[in-house]
């Protein structure tokens, strides 16, 4: 495999779901090669020498096959959820920052506690979203411009929320939660998985 060639090395197998999900009934779809891909992964996951850390995510890891999943393939699986309070504030700090805004300038608490449910994206796109409107009045960013663009976008969490409360359930003793500290709040749930 090529990451051995060039190891010490760390492989990402991003979305590793769609990768393999199914892969064990592909061949009436594809003659079988998803499931010679799968199994050559397989074979190389518990039989590499070579210092390859292997790190994969997953939007659903319940679609992947068990086999995958043994101790001595992919050792732990961690459980990443939206993230709670102190995490969020962190994410307006870090997108602030990035566009070169003075975070302390804005009452990024205020923020964190209005933006629940959101991810870090759609926190980055509340963001940009209020620079937007920002610049078409001529004004600096400030938290006002901030708390309408939040309050105009409907996280994913709440579109999908059947969705994210099965992968909460599922990773209830399954996962080890990937955030050191508890989430605050009282509205904040479990976490979303990634392999």
């Amino acid at each position: 495999m090529t990451a051995e060639s060039v190891a010490p090395a760390i492989l990402w197998v991003d979305e590793i779901d769609k990768a393999f999900a199914g892969s064990t009934g592909s061949s009436g779809s594809d003659a079988g090669t998803a499931s010679r891909v799968f199994g050559t992964f397989l074979t190389w996951l518990s039989e590499k020498t070579t210092p390859v850390f292997v790190i994969a995510t997953a939007n659903d890891i319940s679609q992947l096959p068990p086999e995958l999943l043994r101790k001595g393939r992919l050792d732990e699986i961690f459980f990443v959820d939206l993230p709670n309070e102190a995490e969020r504030q962190e994410v307006f700090r870090i997108h602030l920052e990035k566009r070169r805004r003075e975070p302390s300038k804005l009452d990024l608490p205020m923020l964190a506690r209005l933006s629940d449910g959101f991810s870090g994206a759609e926190i980055e796109e509340a963001i940009i979203s209020g620079l937007f409107d920002a610049f078409s009045r001529s004004a600096d960013l400030d938290t006002e411009i901030l708390r309408v663009a939040l309050a105009e976008t409907v996280p994913l969490s709440k579109t999908m929320s059947e969705e994210l409360n099965r992968l909460r359930t599922w990773a209830q003793g399954r996962a080890r939660p990937a955030t050191g500290g508890q989430a605050t709040g009282t509205t904040e749930v479990r976490r979303k998985i990634e392999l």
